[in-house]
């Protein structure tokens, strides 16, 4: 089978930690709430238009600024980027219904503060551009940054997002195109291939019989989260020692995320650069973490960490094989393909009554998915 090639525009965001002044703060902070306000206004207009007419439509963020003057205060870029997410709000609602709700109103609580700016290059030059330490932004000027890795010199800066955590640190992400990139597609073979099963103990394990078992953050800090649970129990609320007991849980929280993100994206990056190809099944982890309450199917990341080994894998040309939820792959004998009526899931191994051999459940289970990944591939690309 001819490998071909593939040719299609590539784009890599790198996310950095920005350290802006008090007054640079004070206008991020009144950039969010500005966008806030500007969603609110929109899709208020938008309901009562349509409760009128029977028409959608979405007024622009300029007819605000007449009756709200602070809008001019902001970058206008954040505001018509708000109208351009409800916009896309309402596409994927009227496409798709039954999967996207209606959009909401925001409330200042219930969302992460973000805003993105466009940026746009004209003969004095673009109106965003990074330094050596740091990032040029509109209205805010030059804002400090500390920046993990440097983009190449012919990538183009596209937009950026600045957004807050709940534990009042600042970060920016620069989306860059790095232009048309033609990738190799690569076919996979049976020995270059990996078959990969979700394991509530053991994070995956392999078709070779390999696990992660990465750390449980979750439990190693859970007598730190309970002792600050138990302090901010007995302080008054909204006091001063209470926000610091809130900065501090919020704070580990960030840490565990943090260590989880690392594992998975270190993990994710040493399977797509080893190997040609992954199969996995398609669990519907959701429904897991529902019916398995004792497990750590939320604490574990796997969604992410197979998002993570999809986008790699495809950057490099090479596939993800998903294989169906339902089939039945914990059941078959991978040595001589027996199917077995029922098997244990509290048991590790067992035996298979047609050819005698003795198998560890799981690792007879990522060989399975393999096989099945491998064969539904070349049955597509035949």
């Amino acid at each position: 089978m001819a490998s071909g090639k593939t040719s299609a525009p590539q784009y890599t965001t790198i996310k950095v930690r920005l350290y802006p002044t008090q007054a640079q703060a004070e206008l991020f902070e009144k950039t969010f709430g500005c966008c806030r306000y500007i969603w609110n206004q929109m899709l208020s207009d938008q309901q009562r238009f349509y409760s009128e007419t029977g028409a959608h439509f979405i007024p622009t963020p300029a007819k605000y600024k007449t009756e709200a003057p602070f809008l001019k205060e902001v970058d206008n870029q954040a505001l018509i980027q708000e109208h351009n997410r409800l916009s896309q709000a309402f596409r994927v609602f009227f496409r798709h219904p039954e999967s996207f709700g209606h959009p909401r109103l925001k409330r200042k609580k219930d969302d992460r503060d973000s805003f993105t700016a466009c940026n746009h290059v004209f003969t004095s030059g673009p109106t965003i551009y990074t330094t050596r330490d740091g990032i040029r932004m509109t209205k805010a000027g030059v804002v400090k940054a500390v920046f993990h890795r440097r983009p190449q010199g012919w990538w183009k800066l596209k937009r950026i997002t600045v957004s807050r955590m709940r534990t009042g640190k600042y970060y920016c992400s620069i989306l860059y195109d790095c232009g048309e990139g033609e990738t190799q597609a690569v076919v996979p073979t049976p020995e270059t291939t990996l078959g990969l099963k979700y394991s509530i103990s053991h994070f995956y394990v392999d078709d070779a019989g390999a696990m992660a078992d990465p750390p449980h953050w979750l439990k190693q800090s859970q007598e730190k989260l309970v002792r600050l649970q138990r302090q901010m129990s007995r302080m008054e609320a909204n006091s001063k020692n209470y926000q610091e007991a809130v900065r501090k849980y919020r704070l580990l929280h960030e840490h565990i995320a943090n260590q989880r993100r690392d594992f998975i994206h270190k993990e994710s990056r040493r399977i797509a650069n080893g190997w040609d190809a992954v199969c996995m099944r398609e669990d519907a982890l959701a429904e897991m973490s529902q019916g398995l309450r004792q497990g750590n199917v939320r604490d574990s990341g796997y969604r992410i960490f197979r998002e993570c080994l999809r986008y790699k894998l495809e950057r490099q040309g090479k596939p993800l094989i998903l294989v169906d939820r339902y089939f039945p792959s914990a059941r078959i004998c991978s040595t001589c393909g027996h199917i077995q009526r029922v098997v244990s899931y509290k048991r590790r191994t067992w035996v298979c009554p047609a050819c005698g051999t003795t198998h560890r459940r799981e690792v007879n289970t990522a060989k399975n998915i393999k096989t099945q990944g491998l064969a539904q591939y070349f049955a597509k690309s035949a």
